[in-house]
């Protein structure tokens, strides 16, 4: 059986949490994972806390095959990303001589004062490799199986598009999505028995209303064609077997 590769996301930023942005990067990273067979298991979001990324960055990275994090590599106070995870890893945060010159040049072409505050963006754990940012220069870093990354969307992508290459990738899932007339309070016995039949499967039960009604899409996922299709007679077995729904 092939290696199954898997991924956690750790979203940071007080910004996140208080609703004043919306978080797009978490939907953009399952659609990518799933497309190249790496199964993410998990995501956190946390603030922008030394004390809270840490921890989740040492749990995260010990479980799973890859880590991406992002938000708080910018220019400001606050954005702790760097220092945080240098500090799981033990190593110094410090600037990375490569793009402390690339963001210096990259401000003197434009006539713009390079100051303090982003000569931050040149800092990096000790030892990391550049994650490239062709958007806003600015790099993002890799260390160990965690990958750090800005969090406006637009960058994310890019970055993650750097990313994706250097990535191992496991088999992918096939599913198969089975409509059921009935809702979850119907199936829930039978499509649990199913479901420990077949342990190789992931089954899962969404419920849906319209005009009215509760339905249920029923969606089985698997590595290989023959165990998808074992599972899914039996699911549409069950949906057959249980007559036709009530108006």
């Amino acid at each position: 059986m092939a290696e199954i590769i898997t991924a956690a996301m750790i979203v940071i930023g007080d910004e996140i949490l208080s609703g004043r942005t919306k978080d797009r990067n978490i939907g953009h990273l399952a659609d990518v994972m799933s497309a190249i067979g790496i199964d993410l298991k998990e995501v956190r979001i946390v603030a922008d806390e030394e004390d809270d990324i840490v921890p989740a960055v040492n749990a995260l990275r010990a479980r799973y095959t890859y880590v991406f994090t992002t938000g708080g590599i910018g220019p400001t106070h606050d954005d702790i990303t760097a220092d945080s995870v240098s500090k799981a890893f033990g190593v110094p945060c410090e600037y990375d001589d490569r793009a402390y010159a690339m963001l210096e040049a990259h401000y003197a072409t434009r006539g713009i004062e390079f100051t303090e505050a982003r000569m931050r963006m040149a800092r990096m754990p000790r030892g990391a490799d550049h994650i490239d940012n062709p958007v806003s220069l600015a790099p993002g870093f890799r260390i160990g199986n965690v990958h750090v990354m800005a969090g406006v969307p637009a960058i994310f992508q890019a970055m993650l598009d750097n990313v994706v290459p250097t990535l191992k990738t496991g088999q992918k899932l096939l599913s198969a999505a089975i409509h059921c007339p009935f809702g979850e309070g119907v199936i829930g016995g039978p499509l649990g028995e199913i479901q420990k039949a077949h342990p190789d499967t992931i089954i899962g039960s969404y419920p849906k209303y319209l005009d009215g009604a509760f339905w249920t899409e029923l969606v089985v996922r698997a590595r290989t064609q023959e165990t998808l299709d074992a599972a899914a007679a039996e699911v549409r077995a069950m949906v057959e077997a249980l007559g036709p729904a009530k108006p």
